[in-house]
């Protein structure tokens, strides 16, 4: 896979991005010590202020600024408009916190905060979709990324009715398009940009070569038909179709689990650092939340849902995200501060821009609060529960010190 750094916007427009993002990483495990492990809900309007935070100010928000700097590197073009960006993080922070809050005590501020937030993700799709035009040929990736960011638009629309409907402004059966809403932005389009995301980060990271994309490729038209079975599902009120939809993203995750276990078998870099051991944790939590989705299938209950849900997202998803930004950020940082003084002065090595001690102290906390906090809704444990996210919070307030030391790093 090709990547040129020719094209790279600058790092003060990504900056916001992975700060704000990392930031509410460290709101959103604060939140969570408000929750009741006993009366915990999937519709519950704390966990939907929640889910919502945490997907919107911290996976988005660093997703988009990734993406900001992955999208033109292999596309191996200029954004079309890269100062868009200056204006999407701040109207997605500010839509966000409209919809926390309004979940939380205000319904009448959602179609606000949605709004917003529907504008900033418009500005997003429409200036990633004009920069992939100025490419002749698409390969597998930005097939990802339109797949995706197709996916999210959808998502959005079904976001806003929903928000309207909530809210009361307009008379809609919120329940019926749940579904289509979650599924749409969670595998839709944070699930297939992951994937994508991975075809050229974990080769370019681990030095991987010499390997069939087969099972991947494969992964993203299985997800791709997945997602378009189960919104279906919930638009005409089909168990086949839904189920069907469940079943292929089942497989799409097998054999993406697959993908990345080929990636790893063929890597020459060894160094067993932070970025190894987070996407050990990641796709083991992956690789749990499948075992427990088949479960689920058979065996519905309210606890296990809740389980999948949390060992998804601050799992599977937080520690992907995390881990990449100890390998993002010093690499983005070296090359603005540092590169153009290689043969003139001492330069320092990408390894030295990452802080060993506290990058473990902030895995091992984490990871004990996945566990714990799993463990705690599993067994409907409230204390339990709580000294997961004690664990939890202090990994993120590491993970928030290590970002801003490595964004300085002189």
């Amino acid at each position: 896979m090709a990547v040129s750094q020719d094209f790279a916007p600058p790092f003060k427009l990504i900056a916001p991005y992975f700060i704000i993002g990392v930031c509410s990483f460290v709101f959103s495990a604060l939140l969570l010590f408000g929750f009741e492990v006993e009366s915990l809900s999937s519709m519950d309007h704390t966990t939907l202020s929640w889910v919502h935070i945490f997907l919107l100010g911290f996976v988005m928000m660093v997703i988009f600024g990734a993406m900001a700097q992955l999208v033109p590197v292999v596309l191996e073009v200029g954004h079309f408009a890269v100062e868009l960006y200056y204006i999407i993080y701040p109207l997605l922070f500010i839509g966000t916190i409209l919809m926390g809050y309004g979940f939380l005590n205000s319904p009448a501020l959602l179609p606000y905060g949605g709004i917003i937030v529907l504008i900033a993700l418009l500005i997003f799709v429409l200036e990633t979709f004009l920069t992939i035009q100025k490419v002749k040929k698409l390969n597998l990736v930005m097939v990802s990324v339109v797949s995706a960011n197709s996916f999210l638009f959808l998502g959005l629309i079904f976001g806003i009715l929903m928000a309207l409907g909530y809210a009361g402004t307009i008379d809609i059966d919120v329940l019926a398009l749940l579904k289509a809403h979650v599924y749409l932005v969670l595998a839709g389009y944070v699930g297939i940009t992951i994937m994508g995301m991975s075809l050229v980060l974990l080769p370019m990271f681990w030095l991987s070569h010499s390997f069939s994309w087969k099972p991947v490729t494969y992964a993203l038209y299985m997800v791709s038909l997945g997602v378009v079975s189960v919104m279906l599902s919930s638009l005409f009120d089909s168990v086949i179709l839904e189920y069907s939809g469940y079943s292929l993203t089942l497989l799409a995750l097998c054999l993406y689990f697959y993908q990345v276990y080929i990636i790893y078998k063929t890597r020459v870099r060894m160094d067993k650092d932070i970025y190894l051991k987070s996407l050990i944790f990641s796709y083991s939590s992956l690789f749990v939340t499948i075992i427990m989705g088949i479960i689920y299938i058979f065996v519905p209950s309210q606890s296990l849902l809740l389980t999948i849900g949390w060992m998804a997202f601050l799992g599977y998803i937080t520690f992907i995200i995390n881990g990449h930004l100890y390998k993002i950020v010093p690499f983005l940082v070296w090359y603005q501060k540092f590169s153009p003084l290689i043969g003139k002065q001492k330069v320092p090595m990408l390894a030295d821009m990452v802080p060993v001690k506290s990058s473990k102290v902030q895995f091992i906390f984490s990871a004990l609060g996945v566990i714990v906090g799993a463990i705690g809704i599993l067994v409907a444990s409230n204390e339990i529960f709580k000294a997961g996210i004690s664990f939890l919070f202090v990994g993120s307030v590491f993970m928030l010190k290590d970002l801003l030391f490595m964004i300085n790093f002189k």
